[in-house]
């Protein structure tokens, strides 16, 4: 494996930021493209759904569906930089994404407008189960072929999941080419050639599906389905070349979690599931670890160590405290540590865990836990650097 995530950033050109939600995955990203761009690299970060912040701290006012380049002003906040590199970020609209590859795999341009304007389409476009990933993806492809790019880092979507990431595009696909639908661009006999009879089964259905939902929506979902048929080849042929893409050396996948129960068992189970899939594995980050400060002091040393402290400190000492109450303080602090020293042993043990998983030779790096959040490019220059250390 890489010693350092240094060396990833060196060896590989595609990095896909992995993990259930709410890990610091999308900050992790970012961080990971800024220390790239840092380094002399044309670097493209492609997020999915960034805080607010995140924007903000790159030095730009928004984050939309065109890619934008960050301020070298904003930059030079994060620390020196190699001749070169530059730093690109764009915000994936899945809609906007989705219409793209209809106009890319669709043979009428006629036909492109018509579904484009469809009301069936612009529902499964922007919610369907799937359609993100799949979306990511798709963009991923065109990014890589563009060959623009000397790093790219994607950000996957916030599932509750991380193997819907792998997962959705494939059940897209088939929701998409399932025997119902197929039975209804039968039924409806061609775009132009209205519903056709296919005996009283079909005339039944059809009856009964109009009175709950209306003809008009029938008609349209008719349209959708024979017309998006004409495209369908052209969603698998590019969910095999990006499945193809992604089990490449050039591509890496970085496994993103917390020290949390439910994000490790995730992890694990994603871990498991690209050594199946013969994914390049580069390694895991686990952030918002508690490190652990063990007392150096008996608790009698300690306690009077603690009084002593708050004493010697003048905000402290200008209130006057009574007789014992510096006492009752410094237990409530040592009684505080103790607690956070608890939760530096359960972080440690699932770190264990991972390490385990992932084999003597496996990249792990930990992330202390913050008190606030990285909202700044100074900040985020910092845990960059503490990711390739």
């Amino acid at each position: 494996m890489y010693p350092s995530f240094g060396d990833v950033l060196q060896q590989k050109r595609i990095l896909v930021c992995v993990g259930s939600g709410g890990v610091g995955k999308t900050t992790t990203a970012a961080a990971l493209a800024l220390e790239a761009a840092r380094r002399g690299r044309r670097t493209l970060v492609l997020t999915i759904d960034p805080a607010k912040r995140l924007a903000s701290s790159l030095g730009l006012a928004s984050l939309g569906h065109q890619v934008q380049r960050v301020p070298e002003e904003a930059l030079e906040g994060a620390g020196p930089r190699l001749e070169g590199g530059e730093l690109h970020a764009m915000m994936l609209d899945q809609k906007l994404a989705f219409d793209e590859v209809v106009q890319r795999h669709a043979s009428d341009p006629a036909a492109v407008q018509r579904i484009l304007a469809n009301p069936v389409y612009a529902q499964i476009s922007g919610s369907l189960a799937g359609a993100q990933e799949y979306a990511a993806l798709a963009k991923l492809h065109e990014f890589d072929q563009s060959g623009e790019w000397d790093t790219i880092v994607v950000d996957t979507p916030p599932t509750a999941h991380a193997l819907d990431f792998l997962d959705a595009p494939q059940k897209l696909s088939a929701a998409i080419d399932s025997p119902a639908i197929e039975w209804f661009r039968r039924l409806r006999g061609g775009a132009s050639g209205g519903w056709s009879v296919v005996g009283r089964t079909g005339s039944y259905v059809l009856k009964r599906l109009a009175k709950f939902v209306g003809s008009q929506f029938l008609e349209d979902l008719g349209v959708f389905f024979t017309e998006f048929n004409d495209i369908l080849g052209g969603f698998r042929q590019r969910a095999e070349e990006t499945f193809g893409l992604l089990r490449q050396d050039k591509v890496g996948f970085v496994l993103v979690c917390s020290p949390e129960a439910m994000a490790v068992r995730e992890a694990l189970f994603f871990h498991q599931r690209l050594i199946g899939s013969s994914m390049p594995f580069s390694g895991f980050v686990v952030n918002k670890v508690h490190l652990l400060r063990p007392l150096r002091k008996s608790g009698v040393e300690a306690r009077a160590a603690v009084e002593h402290a708050l004493a010697a400190t003048p905000s402290v000492a200008a209130l006057r405290f009574q007789p014992g109450t510096l006492h009752i303080a410094a237990e409530a602090l040592l009684e505080a540590h103790a607690g956070l020293e608890i939760l530096a042993l359960a972080d440690a043990e699932a770190v264990t865990r991972l390490r385990q998983a992932g084999g003597d030779h496996a990249l792990l790096v930990e992330i202390p836990f913050f008190r606030e959040d990285i909202h700044d490019i100074t900040r985020l220059g910092e845990l960059g650097r503490l990711l390739v250390s």
